[in-house]
């Protein structure tokens, strides 16, 4: 406030030329907005705080109270890596489909890590910048991207020619509108642990998914994919049993019922484990501007 002060009296005066004035009123100005970012970074972090520590979040099974972020959206990247604390991995293999350039999203930590798998997205200008970003990936094997338009009748076809099959440790769907429909349809990979978005306006007992059009995709709208308790019904129909949801109520969790056990808390209904739409939780910032890149082990 106090460099703002003097500028002000030095454009009264007329002392500073106009250049050097719009120089510094810019310098102000970014300074404002950075100070502006930091004061809501710092409420959004209270909040998330104060709704972890009500009771419901006391229980060490229930996953939300691990959840952190360094690539993923929100909470994701800290859910996942506990799901795997607890089950273990196998083959360390993950498919994710609606991905767009790869630099926020539920496997790009894991790809980090040492992770094989494929991306899909439906957009060209998305998967070539993952071609740019994550070449070393893709030089070594590690990662293969691929262009599609996602439909329950293509994503086997999709995931076996991006040659995955079998059982893999992840898999991760984000397609916005119809992700409800393609994992009904997926068999050609049996994985053990599901990612999956829902609908967080559509809270529970309702169990509603919008109608399969395979030519659509989301509005922008909250008219979307399906509710927590449809995909709940549908994951112990494929075997599968809820497991958690994220902080912002965008991801519901899943693992393979033979490896649950007692390990997650119980009842799986989509009652106990729902979480609201916090959607400004996204908004939370890890740090630095993310930036995957491969790293040396030391």
């Amino acid at each position: 406030m106090v460099a703002f002060g003097k500028l002000l009296v030095a454009c009264a005066n007329h002392s500073v030329g106009q250049s050097d004035t719009l120089t510094r009123l810019n310098h102000i100005e970014t300074f404002t907005a950075d100070r502006l970012d930091h004061l809501a970074q710092m409420e959004l972090l209270r909040s998330w705080h104060e709704d972890l520590a009500k009771p419901r979040y006391a229980d060490p099974k229930r996953l939300l109270r691990y959840g952190f972020k360094v690539y993923s959206q929100s909470d994701e990247d800290g859910i996942i890596q506990e799901i795997f604390r607890r089950i273990g991995v196998t083959n360390r293999l993950f498919v994710e489909f609606g991905v767009e350039t790869g630099i926020e999203c539920n496997s790009v930590k894991l790809l980090i890590d040492g992770w094989r798998g494929l991306w899909l997205d439906g957009q060209q200008p998305c998967i070539d910048q993952i071609r740019t970003q994550f070449n070393s990936f893709i030089e070594n094997r590690n990662l293969t991207a691929s262009q599609a338009f996602i439909t329950a009748e293509n994503i086997n076809s999709l995931i076996a020619d991006g040659g995955v099959t079998g059982e893999i440790d992840f898999l991760s769907i984000d397609i916005d509108r119809n992700d409800y429909w393609v994992w009904s349809a997926i068999n050609v990979i049996q994985p053990r642990v599901v990612v999956i978005e829902y609908n967080a306006t559509l809270r529970p007992p309702l169990s509603l998914v919008v109608p399969y059009d395979p030519n659509r995709t989301w509005d922008g709208s909250s008219y979307f994919g399906a509710s927590l308790e449809a995909l709940v019904r549908l994951g112990c129909s494929k075997g599968y049993r809820l497991v958690g949801c994220n902080i912002s109520g965008t991801n519901a969790f899943f693992v393979r019922h033979d490896l649950a056990g007692n390990l997650f808390l119980d009842p799986p209904t989509a009652e106990e484990h729902y979480e609201p739409p916090r959607y400004y939780f996204i908004l939370l910032k890890a740090g630095h501007r993310p930036q995957p890149g491969p790293y040396v082990t030391v």
